[in-house]
């Protein structure tokens, strides 16, 4: 593939890939996420790197062998691995042991609330935490793929094979099913609580829209769907698994039921990361063959963090702020870019 030219008459292109402050993290990263002013760049095996805003990298060791599955709400970091532990991370590098599953099991997913409850999984039960009360468990009817908090009350989204289960675990009511055929993995409410969206094994989403539960069905990718991000006001949905980032339309009450996305930021190399602004309609996109994007949701207009040619990028990550984003390849070769 050739090199990314902003000096191509066909595509004139702004870059910022000289104010990039590089970060050399010696290790593969999954996810990166933000505590207060530190970035967490979370590694497949055993650590997590934090580093501050002059670079400074730290490592901190929270497992004991590869780690599965991460949330984060700013303050903390909820990590799941393979020795069976829930274990969090704050901005000071101090590990904390939350839930050790009793037969060891890997914990596949995790979730955060605002409130500071917490909910993880291991094969088909989802287990949830709120503040000092007693751990609450569910059996779903196939191993849990993902697990998401509601924005507003204490619900729990499980996907699982064949649709997703929506749970209250503080009342006695039973738990409600979505239905549809095929394996659920990664799931997300919107902000406005009004939808549910769930990235398939097969390259498709599938929603829901609350009210009513009528299905929404966001076809049409040539790979699967591995992230997934709300724009700043829930507005609209920004999705890998093509050569565009694709942004589903969620501002009517209706969703994109019936509607076409919004095709962004085309290259010739897969979109496999985004990552929306939290404070503006910006987000970043990462692609298959390194590239960073900078993409304005208004009109599509592009800026270029990082050029083409390296490993795929892993990790994107915006402070609270929305002044500063955070990545990483697949190989550890990070940045940061103040805005």
């Amino acid at each position: 593939m050739s090199e990314f030219d902003p000096d191509n008459e066909s595509r004139s292109i702004v870059s910022a890939t000289n104010r990039v402050r590089p970060v050399a993290l010696g290790m593969a990263v999954t996810s990166a996420h933000f505590l207060s002013d530190r970035v967490a760049f979370v590694g497949g095996e055993e650590n997590v790197a934090l580093v501050d805003a002059n670079g400074e990298v730290s490592k901190v060791a929270v497992h004991s062998g590869g780690i599965l599955s991460t949330a984060s709400d700013g303050k903390r970091l909820v990590m799941g691995g393979d020795d069976g532990k829930v274990v969090a991370l704050d901005a000071k590098g101090e590990v904390k042991l939350l839930a050790t599953d009793p037969k060891r099991r890997w914990i596949d997913a995790v979730a955060l609330h605002p409130d500071g409850a917490f909910a993880w999984s291991a094969g088909k039960v989802a287990t949830v935490k709120s503040g000092k009360s007693e751990e609450k468990s569910l059996e779903v009817p196939s191993t849990v793929g993902g697990l998401a908090f509601a924005p507003k009350g204490l619900r729990v989204a499980i996907s699982h094979y064949n649709g997703v289960t929506l749970w209250f675990p503080n009342m006695a009511a039973t738990a409600e099913f979505l239905p549809w055929a095929g394996s659920h993995h990664a799931v997300t409410f919107s902000p406005d609580n009004k939808f549910l969206v769930t990235a398939m094994h097969e390259p498709a989403l599938h929603g829901w829209r609350l009210a009513d539960n009528r299905h929404m069905r966001m076809t049409g990718y040539p790979a699967r769907v591995r992230s997934m991000s709300w724009s700043a006001g829930g507005k609209a949905l920004a999705t890998s698994g093509a050569d565009t980032v694709i942004m589903w339309p969620f501002a009517s009450k209706d969703g994109p039921m019936g509607k076409e996305p919004a095709m962004l930021a085309p290259l010739q190399a897969r979109v496999v990361a985004v990552a929306c602004n939290p404070k503006s309609d910006i987000l970043a996109a990462g692609y298959s063959d390194g590239t960073i994007l900078m993409v304005r949701l208004e009109d599509g207009a592009e800026i270029l963090v990082r050029k083409n040619g390296t490993p795929p990028i892993a990790a994107l990550a915006w402070n609270a702020k929305g002044t500063l984003l955070a990545f990483s390849d697949e190989s550890g070769d990070a940045g940061l870019l103040d805005l």
